[in-house]
């Protein structure tokens, strides 16, 4: 699939959070939230981004948007990777990287000579 322009409604979702709690398209209508996709819980760069997004929450929290993380690992390992970074929202588990396909961010990938299919750093702002 092609990945979401401007503008685009988003694609219907349903996850599971690092919280125990099951976060979807339909219980976010018509709130104005942020999705940011991320390869792999506790590397380098995904902390990186991870940690400048905890560290900059005051002023995200200021405008009621809510942050959420999306990466293809376990609840258990954003479990993990929440407690060990005290990052202050959600992260989401996308196992089987259906959503990321349909936001069109699960792409193929190379690193070291290998091809390989992953998730494409990306965020989208949802909403009202």
């Amino acid at each position: 699939m092609t990945r979401l322009a401007a503008g685009d409604p988003a694609p219907s979702f349903e996850m599971s959070a690092d919280d125990g709690s099951v976060v979807s398209s339909d219980t976010l209508a018509g709130s104005r939230y942020v999705l940011y996709f991320y390869p792999e819980d506790d590397t380098q760069g995904c902390t990186k981004q991870a940690c400048g997004l905890r560290d900059s929450w005051s002023r995200v929290a200021e405008t009621g948007v809510e942050i959420f993380g999306v990466s293809p690992d376990s609840v258990t390992s954003h479990v993990k990777f929440r407690e060990k970074y005290a990052l202050p929202y959600r992260l989401l588990a996308d196992e089987g990287h259906r959503v990321a396909e349909a936001f069109g961010v699960w792409v193929e990938k190379s690193h070291a000579g290998r091809t390989y299919f992953g998730t494409e750093r990306t965020t989208f702002v949802i909403g009202a």
